[in-house]
């Protein structure tokens, strides 16, 4: 699954270590997600978009290009 994480937490000026102090999360979870490494749990997922003031559906892209 692809996102826009990056693109989202620069724009709210939030640093990967402050995302992830927001979103009880390591800041290697964040870097993690960010590059395609890690898949969040769905609880996570819904937090960082939460945290980004956005929705799943903006913030998460399906490899297939469907949500």
């Amino acid at each position: 699954m692809n996102n826009r994480m990056k693109e989202y937490r620069e724009r709210n000026g939030l640093s990967q270590g402050k995302l992830a102090e927001k979103c009880n999360v390591s800041r290697q979870t964040i870097n993690a997600i960010e590059n395609n490494k890690y898949d969040p749990s769905l609880q996570l997922a819904f937090d960082i978009a939460r945290t980004l003031g956005v929705t799943m559906e903006d913030l998460f892209i399906s490899e297939k290009g469907e949500i």
